[in-house]
């Protein structure tokens, strides 16, 4: 675990840095107005390899190939359909070579669904096997063990529907098209603009995003003060079809 040092925290940003934050957050897409709440939906486990207590159910080979041998901790997401905007999150633990279902909830992914070649924009999350690293938002850090950047600059800006202000209250930078180490909301794009960037879990508003991942805030608590460094988290995210490729 870190100790406090390692912590980082961020002064007010200037408007520059919010611009930034606007521009490049969740994929730098505006969420649509008037986004609804969704009745809460019952958390569910794909029993696919469920009697497989060295895989996580779910996941086929092509994809359980890509989780680093270190990895400890891993978020698997199970999206509804390639062209669903509903979603699964489940947390799992490896204790020696099994993996054990420790909570899961209710989500959504991109308003469009899911794509294994992401573009800024599409509307879709992509799809795939990510580290996650660091973290941040508005809010005081709750007890994260990644590193956690506060800062106003994670701010929804107020012209978006009120039902998306608080999107940003928490995240977790999902390591796609980023730079590990720095903060979510850091705008460098190491694959070029084109394919898209700050990807994260964060804060849900009942609706899909532009590609990123959102939950509850008990959800994104939960997952801030468990997720741990040393444990090499990783999120296993993708429409249920695709997530069972054997190749």
């Amino acid at each position: 675990m870190r100790t406090t040092g390692t912590r980082r925290t961020v002064a007010a940003a200037a408007a520059v840095a919010s611009l930034l934050t606007i521009l490049t957050a969740c994929d730098g897409a505006r969420p649509g107005a008037g986004a609804g709440a969704q009745a809460a939906r019952t958390s569910r486990t794909p029993s696919a390899d469920a009697a497989e207590p060295t895989r996580i159910p779910g996941v086929g080979d092509h994809w359980h190939a890509r989780i680093p041998a270190t990895s400890k901790q891993a978020v698997a997401v199970y999206g509804d359909g390639r062209n669903s905007a509903d979603a699964t999150v489940v947390y799992y633990r490896k204790q020696g070579s099994t993996w054990e279902r420790v909570r899961g909830w209710p989500a959504h992914n991109g308003k469009k669904g899911w794509t294994t070649d992401h573009h800024e924009g599409d509307n879709r999350s992509p799809v795939g096997v990510f580290t996650l690293s660091d973290a941040g938002g508005v809010r005081e850090d709750p007890g994260a063990k990644l590193p956690y950047t506060r800062s106003p600059a994670f701010a929804a800006p107020r012209w978006w529907a009120e039902s998306h202000w608080h999107d940003f209250d928490y995240v977790i930078a999902i390591d796609y098209n980023r730079i590990r180490g720095t903060s979510p909301n850091d705008p460098t794009r190491p694959e070029g603009r084109r394919k898209g960037g700050s990807i994260w879990l964060h804060m849900d508003h009942g609706s899909g995003t532009s590609a990123c991942v959102s939950v509850s805030e008990t959800a994104m608590r939960y997952l801030l003060r468990t997720l741990d460094p040393a444990r090499h988290p990783v999120i296993v995210m993708g429409d249920r079809a695709d997530l069972r490729r054997s190749r």
